[in-house]
């Protein structure tokens, strides 16, 4: 719907300030201790098992994500460990509360090395400008943790009494998981279209190229980080 950056593929467009984004994963990656945990609505043992396995998860993914790029690229990054946390913070999130510390390893795990792998080679391959990897991190981040749910979601985690997981004896939730991936993705598809339509159609999505190369937050708010 925005279209690429001016210069994408061309020019690189590294990040600002690493130290504003390892400075803002950590805030993410703390606040999302009263995130998840706070679900719980008290100070009980679920909240403090979802607190648990929030940090499981996110340290996993952080890790895989590190030595998924090692691995791929020869060196791994600040970055890279940065939005492998990130991703593990997302796909706990549907986790959190129903899941326990194994469960919660192998989901870091598996969504540090998915969303690398999205925010990296099915990017290049697919061609599409996501400057923040959102959909890399983020949207794939969710589609994993949300289906993995149903693989290791735990009866006794959750204080219930019939078995809620694949691996605890419920293998129908998975599908449960996958149709509520499918329904969600097509909501927001249809929603956002409808208005991002209405924002182009009225005030437009993008600025110039003279104010987007200057930079937005200089241009429209007369603000710059030194």
């Amino acid at each position: 719907m925005l279209g690429k950056r001016h210069g994408y593929g061309k020019v690189a467009h590294a990040p600002h300030n690493l130290t504003l984004s390892i400075i803002g994963a950590s805030l993410l990656w703390v606040g999302w201790f009263g995130f998840n945990a706070g679900s719980a609505a008290g100070a009980t043992a679920n909240a403090g098992m979802a607190m648990l396995v929030t940090q499981i998860a996110t340290a996993a993914a952080a890790m895989a994500w590190m030595f998924a790029e090692w691995l791929a690229r020869g060196k791994p990054s600040v970055l890279g460990i940065v939005s492998g946390a990130v991703g593990g913070l997302v796909a706990i999130t549907p986790a959190a509360g129903f899941v326990d510390p194994m469960g919660a390893l192998i989901i870091g795990l598996v969504a540090g090395i998915v969303c690398f792998v999205a925010s990296t080679t099915v990017k290049n391959a697919l061609g599409y400008d996501d400057s923040l990897d959102v959909w890399g991190v983020h949207g794939v981040g969710g589609v994993v943790g949300a289906i993995l749910t149903g693989v290791f979601a735990k009866a006794a985690i959750a204080g219930k009494d019939a078995p809620l997981g694949l691996i605890d004896g419920n293998a129908g939730q998975v599908l449960t998981q996958i149709y509520g991936v499918v329904i969600t993705i097509i909501f927001t598809a249809v929603v956002s279209l409808i208005i991002l339509k209405i924002i182009d159609w009225t005030i437009g999505l993008r600025v110039d190229e003279a104010t987007e190369r200057d930079g937005l937050d200089l241009n429209l708010h007369g603000e710059t980080v030194q």
